[in-house]
């Protein structure tokens, strides 16, 4: 064997054995130390060892007080229950602010005590502050010792590994570059850093260089060899993210990146969450300031019920609020299988947080979950589930929402959205809930829609409610959810996967878009602000273009729009806006402590006084499925509301309609630059 390798095996062998210390050996070790430091401490304050035989009795009486009570501080202090193979800056202030506290107990004993010895042998009055930065220098060297030898017994990155380079050197960027370090079997290795913080130019952050901003990213790939990079911005706003992504297809290179903050709950950043680009990172906005404390006093200890919660906004909702410590909490859903599936994975989630306090010697304080199967048609039903919850507070997401399905079924729209609604309403009053959240849309401003029209009536019915009873019962509006069954961003990946084409209804429409998480974040948020009787906006940002999110998804896709896969626009569905609209007019919005919502203090104004008789009005149209008298009655309830009756008679009526629409948008020319030469076709 060469003698380079046999000395690298001995260093190996030492840093094994020193990285194996527990903390008995520390505690051996502290003994020693403190026994000889105070020896070493008059030395160098006499400038030699010839000179301490005067002082040898006063110094035997120090050594033994200073390491008696130095050793009784340290274990209160945590030096001898902690794992020093994993040593943070943590422990180093523990280290410290152990030794300056035994210091000060030192002192006032040196200082204190009159029985020294003669004058002429007392101990000089610098021994202490002597002693104590020694016993700081070997006590904490002997322990950050043990951190860098285990550092040190890291397995070399592979030759074969990638080589990444890391945008963004903040707090993510460098947890995932020390994970990446720490971790060389992942088969990445960090070179360095982008970012485009002037103070951060040319310096080392985790013991990596910042190799400078993101205008030098093509020459950085090609100088460094980089073989991925990895956007570790989760606060940065969609745009940013667009940036770096255009610059990193430019230079060719494969990107990955973490999801944004509202995403990641808890804060924490870890390796296996890095992923490709998705949609959602390019639409993503500047996160919210939720007011945890707020939202955590609302729910903490209280009976939570959510309806519709296997649905996307209502199992999210379950997620946030089971942070939020509720006594109880119960999800309500129609199908089987959505809510056993978000049964399983917060039963998971519970268990996780019981091993969790188990293991911090805590005894776990969980809330009890429970699972209802129900219609909330039913109202029997409803009312025989929360008398045996009693729940404090309702999250009604419970809702049919898809536009083009209840423009042709208004039965079932308005049976479910406000019948539905009723029926959850007066079961929430007859157990005395307090607070009630309805989670309606920005489709029932001045709806176009079945869909919008029957959750403007559900608002309607909240609103009453809350004017009635003096209670918080409120609703809140915001746009289309990312990610959501059935949103437009499901369909375009469906058929991008099968060769395409991608069909959007009109060049010109627009939508207001959310995440899951951010949307149920301000949705909590808003429960704490709302009083009773008020409608809540989220605001929802800037609108996007459909046609320019399915664009994206073909580029983020790897393909190339009109070569590899075309567009196809078949015309604005029934029902459907070309824009959404947010406000009601004379409703008055004002601004609310959180910048993201706004509130309709005068909601409760506009709810209408024949509204008994128009309800049991629909009811008899409901009964004999008359789907025409319904939609009849669900104009007189909410007059905004300008139905197309065409949709409602014949298929054939229906058919003809639906082709007039698409005739009324096609351009002159009937071609879009980078669409299809086929860009449209008959929807029928």
């Amino acid at each position: 064997m060469p003698p380079a390798k046999q000395d690298w095996l001995r260093l190996r062998r030492l840093l094994s054995r020193l990285s194996a210390l527990r903390n008995r050996h520390l505690l051996l070790m502290d003994i020693f130390i403190l026994c000889l430091v105070p020896m070493l401490a008059l030395g160098i304050r006499l400038d030699g060892w010839y000179s301490l035989r005067p002082y040898w009795a006063a110094l035997l009486t120090y050594t033994l007080i200073a390491l008696v009570v130095r050793i009784g501080l340290f274990y209160p202090f945590g030096l001898y229950h902690r794992y020093w193979r994993y040593a943070t800056v943590d422990e180093l202030a523990q280290t410290v602010l152990a030794v300056l506290t035994s210091n000060l107990l030192v002192c006032l004993f040196f200082f204190g005590w009159q029985g020294w010895g003669r004058p002429s042998t007392a101990l000089p009055f610098s021994l202490p502050f002597l002693d104590g930065v020694l016993v700081l220098i070997f006590v904490g060297g002997t322990r950050f010792c043990i951190r860098l030898a285990h550092g040190s017994m890291r397995q070399p990155h592979r030759k074969d590994a990638q080589r990444v380079l890391i945008i963004g050197a903040g707090g993510a960027g460098q947890r995932i570059a020390k994970e990446l370090q720490a971790n060389p079997l992942l088969g990445l290795k960090p070179i360095g850093f982008v970012d485009d913080d002037p103070q951060k130019q040319r310096v080392r952050i985790a013991n990596l260089p910042v190799l400078g901003k993101r205008d030098c990213l093509p020459e950085m790939v090609r100088r460094h060899s980089i073989d991925q990079v990895i956007i570790a911005m989760p606060s940065a706003p969609g745009k940013t993210i667009r940036a770096f992504l255009t610059l990193c297809e430019a230079a060719g290179v494969p990107t990955k990146t973490i999801p944004g903050m509202s995403a990641i709950l808890g804060g924490k950043i870890r390796i296996n969450q890095l992923r490709s680009v998705e949609i959602e990172d390019l639409l993503r906005r500047e996160p919210i300031q939720t007011d945890i404390a707020a939202v955590r006093h609302l729910l903490a200890g209280k009976r939570v019920l959510i309806t519709g919660g296997g649905g996307s906004i209502g199992s999210e909702l379950c997620r946030q609020v089971l942070q939020c410590a509720p006594s109880e909490f119960a999800l309500l859903g129609h199908g089987e299988n959505s809510v056993f599936e978000v049964h399983n994975e917060l039963q998971a989630l519970l268990r996780q947080s019981s091993e969790s306090a188990s293991n911090g010697c805590t005894p776990p304080s969980l809330p009890r979950l429970q699972t209802f199967i129900a219609d909330i048609r039913m109202p029997e039903r409803i009312r025989s589930v929360l008398r045996d919850f009693k729940p404090e507070i309702v999250f009604h997401a419970a809702a049919h929402k898809h536009v083009p399905l209840m423009e042709l079924n208004p039965t079932e729209a308005v049976s479910n959205n406000i019948f539905g609604t009723r029926n959850v309403l007066e079961a929430a009053l007859e157990v005395g809930v307090d607070h009630f959240v309805l989670i309606s849309t920005d489709k029932a401003v001045n709806p176009t829609s079945v869909m919008g029209a029957s959750k403007r009536g559900a608002e309607l019915l909240v609103l009453r409610a809350a004017r009635q009873s003096g209670k918080a019962y409120v609703a809140v509006r915001f746009g289309n959810v990312l990610g959501s069954r059935g949103s437009v961003v499901p369909t375009f990946k469906r058929q991008i996967a099968a060769g395409g084409p991608v069909t959007v209804s009109h060049p010109e429409m627009t939508r207001y878009f959310m995440t899951i998480p951010e949307a149920v974040q301000l949705v909590l948020q808003a429960a704490v602000l709302g009083r009773g009787g008020e409608i809540l906006m989220l605001d929802m940002g800037d609108p996007v273009k459909i046609i320019d999110l399915a664009r994206d998804l073909i580029e983020l896709s790897g393909l190339e729009l009109g070569s590899d896969i075309d567009i196809v626009y078949t015309g604005i569905r029934p029902g459907e806006k070309l824009y959404e609209e947010l406000f009601v007019s004379g409703e008055d919005y004002q601004p609310t402590h959180h910048e993201k919502i706004r509130i309709a203090a005068n909601a409760s104004a506009f709810v209408p006084v024949d509204l008994d008789a128009t309800l049991a009005a629909m009811e008899q149209a409901l009964a004999k499925d008359d789907q025409a008298g319904v939609v009849g009655c669900l104009q007189k309830l909410v007059p905004e509301f300008q139905p197309d009756k065409t949709r409602w008679d014949t298929p054939q009526e229906h058919a003809r309609a639906v082709v007039a629409t698409v005739e009324r948008i096609r351009p002159a020319g009937g071609v879009r630059s980078g669409v299809s030469q086929n860009s449209y076709q008959n929807p029928l």
